[in-house]
């Protein structure tokens, strides 16, 4: 992984004056400049107010006080959540250039923090699998960036920003993360205030993309002291600060129905990740060491199709009313889901909620005594064209089992960024961050 400073880390300039949240924006605007026309992760943007925000932002540290760590910070914006001063077109013609005058509970808790919303980046129809935005993915134009949080991830990842709000409730999150060669944070079901907030399904949560653990640990921390998690939900919790690195001293493996998918180069960089975490003192168990283990993968098999009938039913609103708004108006894709979900029943969605409920304990059961699952992010490099966001075999499990997962970019197939992914126990977010140091300390 090559190093990158976090954001953080400029907090003592920022006091003395040698570098600024203005000197800082103007490096990230000539980045996007010379980059963006052919990257294209944004939908809008917002510079001029960035830029008088970053001056009083400025001001701030150096009188000593500001707002928070992330005061000056520039942020992309999910095209999925609501900003007060740019359109939410939510990926789709239907609600191109729709205004609600109002920031999501997120982007409310980062102006309070003094952070800078920068831009809002793209994101697939309705933050859905098939991909219709044009961007592409930073480190190969021909590639996509994943998604369906692809502005997110390839902001980051070109260095438009050093972090940004995505979405998932699939794999929106980590596998665009692990495309793009940034790192990607799914949090505890609950862990942010999803107000404002399209994607709102049952197993849905927004995700941080950085750079930086630093940052996007701080970034979690300012979002949870202003608006809180989900309503019932108390937040992500932890320290303050990142957690000082700690060594995972045992892991889990799990295949996820994305092992027999993953590419050979995805499989021996995996492999040879985890002899590495063996070298290092690390206790990595799979399923032929465990019962446990072999019963999970086997239970999580058609995960996939669990979730499926989820977020089919609780789909139903609002797709089925936009395609009576103007059904002309949505993806082919999008008509097909509306037409298969149509056989779907309550009594079918009940039996889907059970079964989630059952695997959750099932899995909570397997990791008690270990530190963290640690498996793929993705089946491999990201895939050629556009027309795909690529295979969430990998991320399926963390999203319906409501637990925390980072994808971390150590890994490489084809010469293109792959993630190693870590997850964790719910509400155990801060160890996960703690592991996640560990791990990136000793691979870089």
């Amino acid at each position: 992984m090559k190093e990158v400073a976090s954001y953080i880390s400029k907090a003592e300039a920022f006091r003395a004056g040698s570098s600024s949240p203005v000197a800082v924006l103007e490096e990230y605007l000539a980045t996007i400049e010379a980059r963006e026309p052919a990257v294209k992760a944004f939908k809008a943007m917002a510079v001029e107010r960035a830029r008088k925000e970053a001056a009083a932002s400025q001001a701030r540290w150096r009188a000593g006080a500001p707002l928070s760590p992330i005061d000056g910070m520039p942020f992309g914006i999910k095209d999925i959540l609501e900003t007060a001063d740019m359109p939410t077109g939510q990926g789709s013609p239907l609600w191109e250039g729709f205004e609600t005058r109002r920031d999501c509970a997120s982007v409310q808790a980062l102006r309070e923090a003094g952070a800078l919303i920068l831009g809002k980046t793209t994101t697939t129809e309705f933050a859905s699998r098939p991909q219709f935005a044009d961007t592409t993915n930073p480190h190969d134009p021909t590639r996509t960036p994943g998604g369906s949080s692809s502005g997110s991830c390839a902001a980051v990842g070109a260095g438009f920003v050093p972090l940004a709000l995505g979405t998932q409730v699939v794999g929106s999150t980590l596998r665009p993360s692990s495309y793009c060669g940034v790192i990607g944070y799914k949090p505890s079901i609950g862990g942010f205030n999803r107000g404002g907030s399209y994607d709102y399904l049952s197993h849905s949560c927004t995700g941080l993309i950085g750079a930086a653990l630093e940052d996007i640990w701080a970034t979690a921390k300012a979002l949870v002291e202003r608006t809180g998690g989900d309503p019932g939900y108390s937040g992500v919790t932890g320290p303050a600060e990142l957690a000082a690195a700690r060594q995972p001293k045992t892991l889990l493996f799990l295949e996820t129905d994305g092992w027999e998918r993953a590419t050979p180069g995805a499989r021996a960089a995996f492999e040879a990740a985890c002899a590495k975490l063996k070298a290092e003192g690390c206790e990595i168990i799979t399923g032929k060491e465990n019962d446990r283990i072999t019963a999970m993968d086997a239970a999580i098999k058609d995960i996939a199709k669990l979730s499926d009938v989820i977020l089919g039913w609780e789909g139903r609103w609002p797709l089925n009313g936009y395609a009576r708004i103007d059904s002309g108006k949505l993806h082919p894709l999008a008509l097909e889901r509306i037409e298969r979900n149509k056989s779907l029943t309550l009594d079918d969605y009940k039996a889907a909620l059970e079964t989630r409920s059952a695997l959750r304990e099932r899995y909570a059961a397997m990791i008690e005594n270990a530190d963290a699952v640690v498996t793929l992010a993705a089946t491999g490099a990201a895939p050629k064209g556009l027309d795909s966001t690529g295979d969430p075999g990998f991320n399926i499990p963390a999203s319906v089992l409501g637990v925390p997962a980072l994808s971390l970019p150590l890994l490489e197939d084809e010469g293109l960024p792959l993630g190693l992914q870590l997850i964790g126990k719910v509400n155990e977010d801060a160890g996960l961050f703690a592991h996640g140091g560990w791990i990136i300390e000793n691979f870089g």
